[in-house]
């Protein structure tokens, strides 16, 4: 398990990000809240000098179960505790919401929620499985988030393209009316919706577009570049990865049925992304392919950016 992440859970079968403690059913709020480690609250006490003054406009957060700090944040700052999240998103999603995940990272300051959604969508053939992640922090160094990401059921493939045309996160700062602003949220469920059939309109434009072999071998070239003084180390290294990429693109089984078309290679760039091993195997580098289920793949948005320019 990553270095990073303290304590988390998914249910039955390891979801695309492969971490986590397996647990044999699905979960409500409350035993998601105990089986992910997140039950616990941040409290928040003034700062003090060594002399013991006051320093004003500052407050420590502070988990209550250790009394470990978590972060200085001004005195605007506002927590939402975890419970409070998972309410959130039991209130968002309705009855029977079933949790794949949820954790923390860094020691508690950084805490998610990952829940699938209940609809379902066929695109180009295929199931299409919409997730809504929560995320949040407590040390003051990110707002809340409420994203939409879909998994392309096959292969357990994230395909959160970013579109211009329909956004799929929804932010906000700890600060001011937190629980209006969780209120207005809840329209997270209208941008999902309104996400997943863009998203079925690109993907049906981007099946039409057909490529040629040498034209994905050149997108492939461009995707992962090679230095222009490469040594020798780095140049096995690409040579490596493109080949990686390449066999996901011509040879994956699940592609068999879709044509040489940028669809396939946008799905191939995802397989790749979400999936293949970096370079660098470092000890949280399947956190970080986690972070880009909300924040955006950059590799999948070139490849996109790519195959729509074609």
């Amino acid at each position: 398990m990553a270095a990073n992440v303290e304590s988390m859970f998914y249910v039955r079968v390891a979801p695309w990000h492969g971490l986590g403690v397996c647990v044999e059913s699905a979960l409500s709020s409350e035993e998601a809240l105990e089986k992910s480690g997140l039950n616990w609250n941040v409290i928040q006490r003034p700062i003090m000098t060594s002399n013991y003054d006051l320093i004003p406009g500052y407050k420590a957060n502070i988990r209550d179960t250790d009394n470990r700090v978590l972060g200085v944040v001004t005195d605007r700052y506002k927590v939402v505790q975890n419970s409070e999240a998972f309410a959130f998103t039991d209130s968002l999603l309705g009855e029977g919401v079933r949790y794949e995940t949820a954790g923390s990272l860094q020691n508690g300051k950084k805490i998610w929620i990952l829940a699938k959604l209940p609809d379902k969508y066929i695109i180009e053939g295929e199931q299409i499985e919409p997730y809504l992640v929560f995320s949040s922090s407590h040390d003051g160094s990110g707002a809340i988030k409420v994203a939409m990401t879909p998994v392309r059921v096959v292969c357990q493939n994230t395909l959160n393209i970013a579109l211009s045309s329909a956004k799929r996160i929804w932010s906000t700062v700890h600060v001011g009316n937190l629980a209006q602003k969780m209120e207005e949220a809840h329209n997270t469920l209208l941008l999902a919706e309104k996400y997943m059939g863009k998203l079925g309109t690109e993907f049906s434009r981007l099946s039409k577009i057909k490529l040629s072999d040498s034209k994905v071998m050149e997108y492939i070239e461009m995707l992962l570049p090679m230095d222009d003084q490469p040594t020798d180390i780095h140049r096995k290294n690409i040579r490596r990865i493109r080949e990686d990429l390449k066999i996901r693109y011509f040879d994956a089984p699940d592609l068999k049925h879709v044509g040489k078309n940028a669809y396939r290679f946008i799905c191939a760039v995802s397989d790749f992304a979400t999936h293949a091993k970096p370079l660098r195997e470092t000890a949280n580098y399947r956190e970080n392919v986690f972070a880009k289920t909300i924040e955006g793949n950059p590799l999948i948005d070139k490849a996109y950016d790519m195959a729509v320019s074609a």
